[in-house]
């Protein structure tokens, strides 16, 4: 059983996730403690370690956390570059619709007048479920994550969405940027990583 330790304290999203994933992959590790500096890169990195199978378990040390995640020799000794080969993207692998990601790059849309931008963006997300079935990612960054916190004037609309099996990934990075971490009340707070990896599976990416 291989352990690796992952010193992450200062390091800006998503590099405490790669550097996790590379002692995985590259490294055959089974049991990683990742050493990191904010809930955000905590979370993140226990969320990627449980998709990879690992248990994990978050210790508390000094003004950090420790992430503690194990896995089994299997799972670790994976030679590099083995990531699981994603298939072509047809409509008999995964349905009959288009991928559509949105970006949610603010919590106002277009520029000119903030009232006007804030009713606007409302109004957007309230429709935005007319696309239908091809709606399937929607990602929110730098302050279009104040969307997703209470007292968010479409926080109700978000929730119902994630409860209809619509996937909302919430930068982590913005929320502490902005201290709203412990406000979030919907969607997934995830990294660039997740973002960029959602953005090669679409088959279209729209940024608002």
């Amino acid at each position: 059983m291989k352990t690796t330790e992952i010193d992450a304290r200062g390091l800006a999203c998503p590099a405490p996730v790669l550097q996790t994933k590379a002692a995985i992959e590259n490294e055959g590790a089974t049991v990683v403690r990742v050493t990191v500096d904010n809930a955000a890169s905590a979370q993140n990195v226990s969320r990627f370690l449980q998709s990879r199978g690992f248990s994990v378990e978050i210790e508390s040390e000094g003004s950090g956390q420790v992430v503690v995640g194990r896995g089994s020799s299997a799972q670790g000794l994976a030679p590099a570059g083995s990531a699981q080969p994603r298939g072509p993207k047809t409509p008999s692998a995964r349905g009959d619709h288009r991928r559509i990601m949105v970006m949610i790059t603010s919590d106002r849309m277009g520029h000119g007048d903030e009232e006007l931008g804030a009713k606007l963006m409302v109004s957007f997300l309230k429709t935005v479920a007319e696309m239908g079935d091809e709606l399937w990612r929607l990602a929110f960054v730098n302050s279009g994550v104040k969307l997703t916190i209470d007292g968010s004037p479409v926080l109700d609309v978000l929730q119902q969405y994630e409860a209809g099996g619509l996937q909302i990934l919430v930068c982590g990075t913005c929320l502490t940027h902005f201290d709203l971490l412990e406000r979030k009340q919907a969607g997934v707070t995830t990294n660039m990583l997740d973002i960029v990896t959602a953005m090669q599976l679409a088959d279209k990416v729209i940024n608002i």
